[in-house]
Formats: structure tokens, C-alpha cells, sequence
């Protein structure tokens, strides 16, 4: 999948770095996601609590607002003036990776109750998709956004 990256960003075409910009949004998604399914399930060994309701809830409004401030400021990375548009797509691309990565973390401590974390997963599956296309909107030509330094 690197080699495939590498690839894609030293062609410099519009669609090679659309295509290295998901596969790092991909990398990243599962580098913070993956440890989450040990870690619920080493949990889940010492027979939780159920969560409350309210818990539930509260669960959810934080994946939620986590989420949006990860979308948040990929959006502001995908628009930084000063980066070259290589640079930004995948600052971008590798944060927004977090927005889909924190429901399905706090969807892995909830394994004790099937239906919160499936739940929790389907939000993230959603969240998932939703930056996969946001991250063609935020990818500029090559020479667009560029200080210029002429008069």
C-alpha cells in the first residue's frame, strides 16, 4: 500500500494524488482504529457495566463533536495557503482519518453491549464515507493557493 502511495504522489496528476490522498486517509483511518479492537477486547474480559442510557448518549454527542472538530481542521489543512497541494492533500487526508476512527474506538469499549457498538460502527461507517468524498472537494491543482511573490 505504500509502494501504491509513493506512487500515486510522484506522478503529481489530479487523480493519482486523489487516489494517495484516500489511500493515506485509509492508512491513518486504520493506524488509530486498529488498537481499539485488542484494547475493547482485553476489556471486555473484565465483565463491564453496562453503559446507561445517558452514557450511550453522552457516547454518541462525543463521537459526534470528535469527529466534526476532526473534519473541522482537515478542512483548514486542505486549505492552507502556504503548502504546496501535494502537502495539503495528505495533512488533510491523514487527518480526517480520525474523524471515522473515534466512534469506532469508543465502539470497541462498548463490547459487552453488541448493539451500542454496532451502532457506534455505523456511525463511523458513515463518518467514513462522508470524508472519503469531502476529500475530492478539497484537492487544488498544482500552482493554485501559492503565495505569489511577483508585483
Amino acid at each position: 500500500m505504500l509502494k501504491a502511495l509513493a506512487q500515486d504522489l510522484s506522478s503529481g496528476q489530479g487523480a493519482d494524488l486523489l487516489r494517495a490522498a484516500r489511500r493515506a486517509y485509509t492508512l491513518a483511518f486504520v493506524t488509530v482504529a486498529a488498537p481499539g479492537l485488542p484494547l475493547g477486547a482485553l476489556y471486555l474480559l473484565t465483565r463491564p457495566m453496562p453503559t446507561p442510557p445517558a452514557g450511550i448518549v453522552g457516547l454518541v454527542v462525543v463521537a459526534l463533536a470528535l469527529a466534526c472538530a476532526a473534519l473541522y481542521l482537515a478542512r483548514r489543512a486542505a486549505r492552507d495557503p502556504l503548502l504546496p497541494p501535494r502537502r495539503t492533500a495528505l495533512s488533510a487526508a491523514m487527518q480526517a482519518g480520525t474523524a471515522p476512527a473515534v466512534p469506532f474506538l469508543l465502539g470497541c469499549a462498548t463490547f459487552s453491549q453488541p448493539a451500542v457498538t454496532g451502532g457506534l460502527w455505523m456511525l463511523a461507517a458513515v463518518l467514513y464515507a462522508l470524508a472519503w468524498r469531502l476529500i475530492a472537494g478539497w484537492m487544488r491543482p498544482a500552482g493554485v493557493g501559492k503565495a505569489n511573490s511577483g508585483p
